[in-house]
């Protein structure tokens, strides 16, 4: 049965919302890729037996939602591919039916809430004047440079050699660095299992995403090189030390081959580190090998604390006064406050306890889901957020989402990371932060149970 185009006695009043439905639902099966061409508003009101102007509202809808797009001349077509559509983690009002394994985050105990609560006491006494009535950048950001350029120094990198920004984290810095290496209708390259926000926000900034093939290092340095001379690649986006779906980290000699081919067609890279120095024995960022066509970025999120919004962004200098101006019109600066919060841990050692804890208590995560799942294969780093389980068995991977979720577990499915629509490594990510030690060993428990099981042929159709 298929879902696109539907049936006229399918469709719910008000008919047009249900229309738009539809069409989101074959994107998600498959049926409908981007690119696909729709068809006209008149054919489809004819073919449903419905108003013009219903198909019209529908089709508005679909453009305000980025999943189509209309080309004067030529038609509307698919925007969005299958992974576009979905979210890897439950939405605020399911997570408390589940244990959550479908959220990225950071373990966090009532240690780190009593840390920033005493953090806020000391700045309720000596809070400087400029963290509450700065309104330039430079002027409310610059004396937290210091600081800055230590955490990166901590993270691998020279950074007085670089451009640096201060952002409200991951995300800003991803969003600027987006938008100032390329443009509308340039090409990015990305691993075919990567971040699953960089297809939708490039959509929005009007670039191309392009998936490479990966193995056990990430992207496949043939296929980078291939995509290269096919058709100009603006830049590279890369996520190597476990930060990535399937958790591998890219050795040294593969980052040097990658960049080597950069250089060659003259791409500009970008370097996803959000899980900064988590990693023991983590080869040097590929910013330090190419600090020239280099936009690296981290965080305090990830390694620090949940709630901690402040991160750094380092680029070529010859880029900074570009990023600096689509920093302006996206976030205008970073908050003065987190950055004065962040800064203050960096100096005075706090936040590399708070490192050295998150370190221990993700190891100690990652040596339970090893002995709960024991000889199931599944990928890992030392003290990674997450694990990467494959399909196991004769399970497809919607089917183990969905008795996971039945069994009260939630986990993310691989198909919200794919950035082609030829990925062959199937598979599920686990996250290991979000829940106490207990109840992450009884939902590995589950996990394991239904990995181990073989389930009818009927359940896979779920």
């Amino acid at each position: 049965m298929t879902i696109w185009p539907p049936k006229s006695e399918d469709l719910r009043r008000p008919a047009y919302k249900s229309l738009a439905d539809a069409l989101v639902r074959a994107v998600d099966a498959g049926e409908l890729r981007s690119g696909d061409r729709l068809p006209t508003h008149r054919n489809l009101a004819y073919d449903l037996g419905l108003s013009v102007q219903t198909v019209s509202r529908a089709y508005d809808e679909l453009i305000r939602r980025g999943v189509i797009a209309g080309e004067v001349g030529r038609g509307t077509f698919v925007r969005a591919g299958r992974s576009d559509t979905k979210t890897p983690y439950v939405p605020d009002s399911q997570n408390e039916k589940f244990i959550d394994f479908s959220i990225l985050m950071p373990v966090f105990e009532p240690m780190h809430l009593q840390e920033m609560q005493r953090m806020l006491t000391r700045l309720g006494a000596d809070l400087p004047t400029s963290t509450v009535s700065a309104f330039r950048p430079s002027t409310a950001l610059r004396k937290y440079n210091g600081a800055a350029a230590k955490w990166l120094t901590r993270c691998g990198l020279v950074p007085a050699t670089q451009g640096l920004l201060m952002t409200n984290g991951n995300t800003s810095a991803m969003t600027i660095a987006l938008m100032t290496v390329a443009g509308p209708g340039d090409l990015i390259v990305t691993e075919e299992l990567g971040h699953h926000t960089l297809k939708a926000l490039s959509r929005y900034l009007g670039l191309r995403v392009q998936g490479l093939a990966i193995d056990m290092e990430g992207i496949v340095p043939e296929a980078f090189a291939a995509a290269c001379r096919k058709c100009p690649v603006k830049a590279v986006y890369l996520m190597p030390t476990g930060l990535n779906p399937r958790a591998v980290t890219m050795s040294a000699e593969r980052r040097a081959e990658l960049v080597g081919i950069a250089r060659q067609y003259d791409v500009l890279i970008i370097e996803n580190d959000a899980w900064g120095p988590l990693q023991p024995g983590r080869p040097a960022p590929i910013a330090s090998m190419a600090p020239e066509r280099t936009f690296y970025f981290t965080s305090l999120t990830k390694c620090i604390m949940p709630g901690l919004r402040y991160g750094f962004l380092a680029m070529p200098e010859a880029f900074e006064s570009a990023a600096a101006n689509r920093h302006l019109v996206t976030s205008w600066m970073a908050t003065p406050l987190m950055a004065e919060i962040g800064s203050r841990w960096i100096e005075d050692g706090t936040a590399e306890r708070l490192l050295k804890w998150q370190m221990d208590a993700l190891g100690e995560r990652n040596r339970l889901a090893a002995r709960v799942l024991a000889d199931i294969p599944f990928l890992a780093s030392e003290n990674g957020m997450h694990i990467w389980l494959p399909t196991p068995g004769q399970w497809t991977e919607d089917a183990f989402v969905a008795h996971s979720r039945l069994n009260g577990v939630a986990i993310a499915p691989g198909s919200a990371f794919e950035m082609s629509d030829n990925v062959r490594n199937r598979g599920v990510r686990i996250c290991l932060g979000a829940e106490t030690i207990q109840t992450l060993e009884r939902g590995l428990s589950v996990i394991s149970r239904l990995a181990r099981s073989n389930p009818e042929p009927a359940l896979l159709t779920l």
